[in-house]
């Protein structure tokens, strides 16, 4: 057994932490994730009070009541959102979640305070060693220091290692390894570097429950660490937010004629809206048009994406491996 830090505050059974990736991330994987013993998160953004406490109490039914894992919910927001909107994301998630998971804005304790009064623990995924150091003092119960490895929204500018050293001697609440994680030996590295846990995305949009659209899936599963690039292409509607996604589709929406790629569903039962070329978006297998020009969101361990599997073989996969090298050390 892999207990941390982590596992035991969150109360989980593996050191393993699902991302938050948009509509990928919904009740079904995280469902999964959580009844093999991770902690899997629901992304929530956008959604009413009413759909937040549906999606998260489904995904704890879908976890069975298993020992060992935790259901947690993923708010994206930008610092220019309106707060009011935030904060009633957070606090509709707490009474339903074990963990409150909050990425890109500037943490607060204003958040993290209504996290707590809910009930739940309020963690905040960080690219930088000042960003960790604030999200402590705002109270967060852990951090994530997401390296430039990661896919999807980046918010650094170094790599895991260097940021983790940093982070782990700044803070002093667990903390999280974000990015480039897609094996047990990485993993069993980043926990023997000093941390509590690692959080896996990349290999989870390969997972079933994930629904990925199939043509992004067959993309990962071809690619190479070096197929994936940290760029800003993908920023209409959202100016100047770095990513890390294949370079095939980079390419390819730069080739692409025409300034709407596809369709995309509107999951409150309204018409189906437009996606922008490059227009930031989780690929659903729900997703149409030109998906090779759509933004095939990938980190740098792309290279352990090797075939579809249930989420649950992928935790038990990488805590497995993870646990046979740590014996090594």
């Amino acid at each position: 057994m892999l207990t941390t830090r982590f596992t035991e505050m969150v109360g989980c059974s593996v050191p393993i932490q699902q991302a938050g990736m948009g509509q990928l991330a919904n009740p079904e994987l995280a469902g999964a994730v959580a009844k093999a013993g991770g902690l899997g998160l629901v992304s929530v953004r956008g959604m009413s009070p009413e759909r937040i406490a549906r999606f998260l109490d489904e995904a704890r039914h879908r976890s069975g009541g298993a020992s060992g894992g935790a259901i947690g919910a993923n708010v994206l927001f930008m610092d220019d959102e309106d707060p009011e909107e935030v904060r009633g994301w957070a606090r509709a998630a707490a009474p339903h979640a074990r963990v409150v998971d909050f990425f890109w804005g500037t943490p607060d304790s204003a958040l993290v305070e209504i996290v707590h009064a809910g009930g739940a623990l309020a963690c905040w995924q960080v690219g930088s060693v000042d960003a960790a150091a604030a999200a402590d003092r705002a109270g967060c119960d852990f951090v994530v220091a997401q390296g430039t490895e990661a896919g999807g929204h980046v918010q650094g500018h170094i790599g895991l290692l260097a940021l983790l050293d940093q982070v782990l001697a700044a803070v002093s609440v667990p903390v999280v390894a974000a990015g480039g994680i897609g094996s047990g030996r990485a993993m069993a590295a980043a926990l023997a570097a000093g941390a509590a846990g690692v959080r896996v995305g990349t290999r989870f949009v390969a997972a079933e429950e994930a629904h990925a659209h199939p043509t992004y899936v067959q993309a990962l599963i071809a690619a190479r660490p070096e197929d994936s690039v940290y760029t800003e292409a993908f920023s209409y509607g959202w100016e100047h937010a770095p990513h890390r996604v294949l370079r095939s589709s980079v390419e390819a929406a730069e080739a692409y004629q025409g300034e709407i790629v596809g369709q995309r569903p509107d999951h409150d039962g309204g018409e189906p809206t437009d996606v922008h070329r490059f227009a930031p978006l989780a690929v659903t297998d729900q997703v149409t048009g030109t998906i090779e020009a759509m933004p095939l969101w990938a980190g740098e361990s792309v290279g352990g994406v090797t075939r579809v599997q249930p989420a649950g073989d992928i935790v038990r996969e990488l805590a497995g491996e993870a646990e046979r090298f740590l014996r090594v050390f």
